[in-house]
């Protein structure tokens, strides 16, 4: 959830101010997005991976501080809960055999994080829900301390003006009511992130939207929560429902909501979210940083309180120019980093297939089809219908098998993407399509075939995920 802040309460005066600077911020923005000065580099590429960390009774362990002090690895950090951590590794030019070393990367990072882990008596693990969590275990106690989220936590509740109502219809049907914002703890993900030309970061970003339906059905690894089966990625209405508030001085049902698939493409530039962000979303964190406006401080603080599932964000080369990169959020984390680094490889080329496309005015989606078919392949996974280009409707695993992996390929070529990774790493998810079996997939047939045994359920997770094998050939 980005930086952390010095201040837990503020005043009236704190809103007025940071609302002055966060203008300020954004039509200076706008000039550098304008004159293009801001960074024109070839493509990198990035992510960041949410994690669990359980007990030996697979239970999530509220022990984060402790780990990560001992830990003390500079790319592993806090989330919302106690029970979850972030890992990061280095950027990597989208070129080459980037997917290799992405790999070595973050397999060497796991498996430090885990054998760390294992000295604390504890266990990682990457998975969208934890199949044992409860909702009892999502209480402030167990909130990270950080001044952040004590005033996320404050500011959110204020907006709203009544607790927070979960309410899923999937397989079964969820309707909880929660009184904190610890129900965002519940979803872990993998989030991808592409820094990219300035030109054309506006035909990235669309080209991640329409992209998202098929990325969030691979990806799928999360049916379960509080004992329930709901949606193949029960994450994506979990989130949404969890930190629910909306436009328009905060009225939580306003038709602009913080947590959303957005309201459009960007149709010239991709100044256009940011202008959307400063003009219809109340300011959670009024911090004040006394810094020139250049350093964007206000902006990305504001920005990080806005969840679109493709969001662009506000960075800085080595040298200190800006530079705008499109983080995606759809994807899970987990089954293993082999799964997860071939969702990367598919999702970079897909949308560099896309951009190109929508560049050339073709792929031509309507935004709120492109909206419908991401809800539906969250909900439905590799079996669900949507519309594609022509308005012709499809299996969406097809869809996938026939088009979207020819595209993806077309992509990774296109960015110089040596022919073993593009090969290897497509190849994880041909298999996974061939035995139609995703995260979810795997996830539910071991419930049905073990009816409501959710702790053998993640031990068996647990171990399959440690062999390394891709989630395509595990068996119950």
């Amino acid at each position: 959830m980005g930086q952390e802040i010095r201040a837990a309460i503020y005043r009236d005066a704190d809103f007025q101010r940071f609302r002055e600077r966060l203008a300020a911020e954004t039509e200076l923005l706008g000039r550098l997005i304008n004159s293009r000065a801001c960074s024109g580099a070839e493509p990198v590429a990035g992510f960041e991976i949410e994690a669990w960390l359980l007990d030996d009774d697979i239970r999530p362990a509220p022990m984060n501080q402790d780990y990560l002090h001992s830990f003390a690895h500079p790319m592993a950090g806090p989330e919302l809960a106690k029970f979850n951590i972030e890992l990061n590794t280095p950027p990597l030019a989208l070129t080459g055999d980037v997917f290799s070393r992405m790999h070595q990367d973050l397999q060497s990072t796991w498996e430090e994080a885990e054998q760390h882990a294992r000295q604390l008596d504890l266990h990682l693990l990457a998975i969208g829900t934890l199949p044992t969590l409860r909702q009892s275990d999502l209480h402030l106690g167990n909130m990270s301390d950080m001044n952040r989220y004590r005033a996320l936590n404050q500011q959110i509740l204020r907006c709203r003006g009544r607790p927070i109502v979960l309410d899923i219809c999937g397989h079964d049907h969820l309707k909880i009511e929660h009184h904190d914002v610890m129900l965002e703890a519940a979803t872990t993900s993998f989030q991808l992130h592409i820094q990219c030309p300035l030109s054309i970061a506006h035909h990235v970003y669309n080209a991640a939207i329409i992209a998202s339906a098929a990325m969030v059905a691979l990806a799928a690894n999360a049916p379960f929560l509080f004992g329930k089966d709901l949606w193949a990625e029960t994450r994506i209405p979990l989130f949404e429902q969890a930190i629910a508030t909306g436009g328009y001085a905060g009225a939580a049902d306003g038709p602009l909501h913080r947590v959303s698939f957005g309201s459009d493409f960007a149709r010239h530039s991709i100044l256009e979210c940011f202008v959307e962000n400063q003009q219809h979303f109340p300011i959670l964190l009024p911090e004040f940083f006394n810094d020139v406006p250049e350093a964007f401080q206000h902006l990305r603080l504001h920005n990080g309180t806005i969840w679109r599932w493709n969001r662009p964000l506000v960075g800085f080369d080595a040298d200190g120019t800006p530079h705008i990169r499109i983080e995606h959020r759809s994807p899970a984390a987990g089954p293993t980093v082999l799964d997860m680094i071939a969702n990367a490889a598919f999702f970079y080329g897909l949308v560099k297939n896309l951009a190109d496309e929508r560049q050339a005015g073709r792929a031509d989606l309507s935004f709120a089809q492109a909206r419908d078919n991401f809800y539906q392949a969250a909900r439905h996974g590799l079996a669900s219908h949507i519309v594609w280009f022509g308005d012709h409707k499809l299996r969406l695993a097809a869809l996938i098998e026939q088009e979207l992996l020819p595209r993806a390929a077309q992509g990774l070529q296109a960015l110089g993407i040596c022919t073993a990774d593009r090969e290897n790493y497509l190849a994880v998810i041909r298999q996974r399509l061939a035995n139609q079996q995703t995260g979810s997939y795997w996830l539910r047939r071991f419930i049905k075939e073990n009816p409501g045994e959710f702790k053998e359920l993640t031990r068996a997770y647990l171990q399959r995920q440690r062999s390394g094998e891709a989630v395509a050939g595990w068996g119950i």
